[in-house]
């Protein structure tokens, strides 16, 4: 499984950091791996560069307890992606941890160590996207 996890110091109060956050179509602002997103139903369709290619994910909302807990989950056929968004009141600001998970599944858990690095490139990007959204 990759992973990567960030810790964002936000200027934003504990509930506008949220309310920006859980609504996942602000996505595309922030990750520059996002070209685009829009609601969805009850959840969100997004469009990622991976790998070089353009891939739609439509995540889910599996968890929601505004203004503190969003977990977001986009299943293929071949992988699992996970987003878990958790913010916390920080002085006037807030504190925003950001936990992605992305797990394949079958023989393609090979890759692994590979997409771990990608990931990470990948995560730095949006991490240095959010420090901005979160801190206008």
């Amino acid at each position: 499984m990759a992973h990567y996890v960030t810790t964002i110091q936000s200027h934003l109060p504990a509930e506008a950091a949220f309310e920006y956050m859980a609504d996942f179509t602000n996505a595309r602002f922030w990750d520059p791996s996002v070209s685009s997103a829009a609601r969805d139903g009850d959840g969100f369709a997004l469009v990622s560069r991976f790998a070089g290619k353009d891939v739609a994910l439509r995540y889910e909302v599996v968890s929601l307890e505004p203004p503190r807990l969003v977990v977001l989950q986009a299943k293929q056929p071949s992988f699992t992606s996970r987003d878990t968004i958790t913010v916390e009141p920080d002085g006037d600001g807030s504190r925003v941890h950001y936990d992605a998970r992305l797990e394949f599944s079958g023989a393609r858990k090979a890759l692994d160590p590979l997409m771990q690095l990608f990931f990470n490139r990948v995560g730095a990007k949006a991490a240095a996207g959010m420090i901005a959204a979160l801190n206008p």
